[in-house]
């Protein structure tokens, strides 16, 4: 392909919202840039809870019609971030969402927990060497909180990222590329924890009750493993207005939001990643170091990538 731009990034999210929670002010930076941003999501999100009692007959155990909501939401936050390629993975419904770790849902048929990993991985091989990105963003191997969809999207981009740069994997999904940088999205502790402090004094001032806890937020790890930042301060409003597109998932109050539990998160603007694969200078080898003080990283997860 001659008419691909420069700089190309591919995210892989379990369900529709994710990528606006953690990732949405990146994308919209990157989107503006001119980069190609692609997202690729696992599942439709059938068995999450519906927050508007409007929506309520959606959910899982009444209609079971949230997943073919929940594309609409994900494509509605997706014209918020200015990103036009999003997909998901095999097409609508190949997977479907496997609920809370532990339930039942989790080897129901098509549950994605239990799909195989390679078959799975094949197609995400098919999407990376059409639009060879130069660099993944996932989740980490705990799929940042423990959901097991989670998990699987991560095990299943990082398989796939390997099987993409084998010309003996499927020749027939086109030409083999490497990812030159591969990410797992973090959140820094000190971060977190400011947050929420600043969180538990406004409490009275936002529409919520109660504020959640440091460990509902995806992703916390040492302030000693977080490689690179991106200031999304200039999309803080794109963002939001994504989140706010997943309305049966999501209540925004700025600077904070809720999920169906009610409690409170702060609606981070700065998004923080864990450079896993690929070094300081973008080439492949050795990851760079983690780095406590924000002077020492990143600010570009295109550093060091040639075009």
């Amino acid at each position: 392909m001659t008419d691909l731009p420069d700089r190309r990034l591919l995210l892989v999210h379990a369900h529709p919202d994710d990528e606006s929670i953690n990732n949405g002010a990146t994308m919209a930076k990157y989107a503006a840039e001119g980069a190609r941003v692609t997202l690729v999501t696992c599942t439709l999100g059938e068995e999450g809870e519906v927050i508007p009692p409007a929506l309520a007959h959606l959910a899982p155990d009444r209609d079971d019609a949230l997943g073919p909501y929940r594309a609409e939401e994900l494509a509605a936050a997706m014209k918020e971030l200015g990103v036009s390629d999003h997909r998901l993975l095999g097409g609508a419904g190949r997977y479907r969402d496997s609920g809370m770790m532990g339930t039942g849902q989790n080897h129901r048929p098509g549950a994605f927990w239990s799909t195989d990993l390679d078959e799975a991985a094949g197609q995400l091989v098919a999407v990376v060497r059409e639009v060879r990105p130069q660099v993944l963003v996932t989740y980490d191997p705990n799929g940042g909180y423990g959901h097991p969809d989670h998990i699987q999207a991560h095990r299943v981009a990082m398989r796939a990222a390997e099987l993409a740069a084998d010309p003996g994997f499927r020749p027939d999904l086109g030409a083999p590329w490497e990812i030159v940088k591969i990410y797992w999205n973090r959140m820094p502790r000190s971060v977190a924890e400011a947050a929420f402090a600043r969180l538990r004094q406004e409490i009275d001032t936002t529409p919520f009750d109660e504020a959640a806890d440091i460990n509902d937020v995806p992703g916390v790890a040492e302030d000693s493993v977080i490689t690179t930042e991106i200031d999304g301060a200039g999309f803080a409003t794109a963002k939001a207005s994504a989140m706010r597109a997943h309305v049966t998932q999501i209540e925004v109050a700025e600077p904070w939001f809720a999920l169906s539990n009610a409690l409170a998160q702060p609606l981070f603007t700065t998004e923080y990643y864990e450079l896993v694969r690929g070094g300081p200078s973008g080439t492949t080898g050795t990851p760079a170091a983690g780095r406590g003080s924000a002077a020492e990283r990143e600010t570009d997860l295109f550093q060091g990538v040639a075009a």
